[in-house]
């Protein structure tokens, strides 16, 4: 099993307008003790294959992946996500890095129907995650499909369906399929054959339980720090620990951090508490 870390738990979202530099992360998230990480959004550090290479290497990091956000549902973006998976599937074989990490987009649904699609909007959705696997299968990459709150594929039941009517991977996450109050370690154990890659998130039960009673939206509630760092949220992370473990799990696991609109504590001391919880973890 390798533990890693990712850009968003620096607050990086976007390829451009962060609050820390390429190499500003890449110094974080080692210093931090980390040894594995994300590219994050495609072009935040930038798209030289060899200079990602070289900075990673001196940092002793090593690339898992990357993750990209797509409107699913629309389709009239498909030649987007194409042009754009492309130039994923370049960057991350140049590099040797072999998993691509595809998401809905939750800015793409009016706050009135978070994650609503009719059945259109279904099959256009589950039509762009089968082309998308194919494609980056073309790069030797495997596609992993993370359900995301806010988008149309969140629950159990959509995640069923997805997994019925793909052969795609599932990234699965702990904080996003706890965010409804679902049951994170049964259902890791029901689809565990499907299961090739891991984000560890937790969830705070306070912020989670406004979100249920329809006092707080779904995108707000990251703002109000709906993910906690891991050890002191709802999810019990170290039985998923044990659970992944047990289950002989040797993939990748990444922390994401999402930060607050207002944090407490910086995204370095995070990033090292909650790899100080992991680490003892790790051995069952």
């Amino acid at each position: 099993m390798k533990l890693g870390n990712a850009p968003c738990s620096w607050g990086v979202f976007y390829p451009t307008g962060n609050r820390i530099t390429a190499t500003g992360y890449l110094d974080a998230v080692a210093q931090a003790g980390y040894r594995v990480t994300e590219l994050g959004p495609l072009g935040f550090l930038g798209e030289d294959a060899g200079w990602i290479a070289a900075e990673c290497r001196a940092r002793g990091l090593e690339l898992a992946g990357a993750a990209h956000v797509h409107t699913l549902a629309d389709p009239g973006t498909a030649p987007a996500l194409t042009a754009a998976l492309d130039r994923q599937g370049r960057l991350l074989s140049a590099i040797g890095a072999r998993h691509l990490i595809l998401m809905d987009e939750s800015e793409f649904y009016p706050v009135t129907a978070q994650g609503v699609v009719d059945e259109a909007g279904w099959q256009t959705t589950m039509a762009m995650i089968r082309a998308a696997r194919v494609q980056m299968a073309g790069y030797g990459i495997t596609l992993h499909l993370h359900p995301h709150v806010g988008t149309c594929i969140e629950r159990e039941d959509q995640i069923d369906r997805m997994l019925a009517e793909t052969d795609v991977s599932l990234c699965f996450d702990t904080g996003h399929h706890a965010f409804w109050d679902q049951d994170v370690l049964a259902y890791m154990d029901r689809v565990w054959d499907r299961i090739g890659f891991v984000h560890l998130k937790n969830v705070d039960a306070t912020v989670r339980a406004r979100v249920l009673a329809g006092e707080l939206g779904v995108n707000d509630s990251f703002n109000h720090g709906v993910m906690a760092p891991l050890a002191t949220g709802a999810v019990d992370i170290a039985a998923v620990m044990r659970l992944l473990v047990r289950r002989g799990y040797d993939g990748y696991c990444i922390v994401e951090q999402d930060p607050p609109a207002n944090p407490q504590t910086t995204p370095d001391v995070l990033a090292r508490r909650n790899l100080d919880f992991l680490l003892p973890l790790m051995g069952g």
